[in-house]
């Protein structure tokens, strides 16, 4: 490789949706609206929660985090989308381009296992919520949620870092609407194996492994509500966890239809809607999940308009009993 020319890529030129005969206009209002939607809808959350004592709970506490993550990556990627419907394409400079890729891979990680960690505390108040307050401590629950984004924004710098030190050929043109792995590994010149053994190393721990626990603890979950008898006991048993089974199913459903699913003879078109639905799609429904079907956070808002003005913050280990009927 020595002996070859390279030009130092500066910058990349994301190609987005291309042309759409006319229909760009149309389509930034609409993902206008969904920009505006997905903030509003994740940033109330967050704030309903830190707010509202009835939604002081484990599970609310982690759903927070989860909108938070969801609120990275619609401010990481949308803009982009944004722009390049607006100008026909979209340009990011080089270090831009590689500290978009770090913070969208690493968010998705941390939703992986926010996810789990979600499933285990239904997993405690259905099948185990006699010791449900007494495990479900504030400091546990604090330790539950930093970890992920230690362990996320940490493990993805072995595979950024690499990708930083990429030899880029004169071709800087990226036919996506945001900086992934793989437009990325096509653009390089330099050996890119290592950077995929990583990735296929990092897989196991950080994709399979959560999604595995996800689906034990959800069969000890439906186990414990079809021992059940009565039918009220039962529905509402159900009903504590079918937010979050939603929430599961949409996510890894976009995420294995972007990546899991070969791709080889699938159109760049058909590659790049499931970029949108795991992206945008995704932190959209998620706070529209919890609304429509949480009695606590719909009465939260209606609480907050009908009474607007501050409300005192109980402490999470003092209402973790009430965990176990809040969803």
């Amino acid at each position: 490789m020595s002996g070859k020319n390279y030009t130092k890529v500066s910058e990349f030129v994301l190609l987005g949706f291309g042309n759409l005969h006319g229909f760009n206009v149309l389509f930034f209002v609409v993902f206008l609206i969904i920009f505006v939607f997905t903030i509003t809808g994740n940033l109330l959350i967050i704030v309903l929660v830190s707010i509202t004592p009835a939604l002081q709970t484990p599970m609310y506490y982690f759903l927070s985090h989860l909108s938070f993550s969801d609120l990275l990556i619609s401010t990481n990627i949308l803009p982009n989308i944004l722009g390049s419907l607006l100008f026909g394409k979209e340009i990011i400079t080089y270090c831009g381009c590689i500290t978009q890729f770090y913070f969208f891979s690493a968010s998705t990680v941390t939703e992986c296992f926010l996810l789990s960690i979600m499933s285990y505390d239904r997993y405690l108040a259905i099948c185990n919520p006699l010791r449900y307050s007494t495990i479900m401590s504030m400091m546990f629950c604090v330790n539950l949620s930093v970890w992920p984004w230690l362990f996320s924004f940490t493990s993805n710098l072995l595979i950024v870092l690499p990708i930083s030190d990429f030899d880029f050929c004169a071709d800087n043109v990226i036919d996506h609407f945001y900086c992934d792995l793989s437009p990325l590994q096509k653009l390089s010149c330099s050996n890119t194996f290592l950077v995929e053994l990583e990735v296929l190393v990092f897989s196991l721990p950080i994709f399979i492994f959560p999604c595995g626990f996800i689906t034990v603890t959800y069969i000890y979950i439906f186990h414990t509500i079809f021992s059940i008898l009565s039918p009220t006991d039962k529905q509402k048993a159900f009903s504590t966890c079918s937010s979050h089974l939603l929430v599961v199913g949409l996510f890894y459903g976009t995420l294995i239809a972007k990546y899991m699913i070969p791709s080889k003879g699938h159109s760049l078109v058909i590659n790049k809607i499931s970029s949108v639905l795991h992206t945008v799609c995704t932190p959209l429904f998620n706070p529209i999940i919890y609304s429509l079907r949480n009695q606590d956070i719909r009465g939260s808002i209606m609480s907050a308009v009908t009474q607007p003005g501050g409300v005192a913050h109980p402490r999470l280990d003092d209402v973790t009993s009430r965990a176990s009927t809040s969803l």
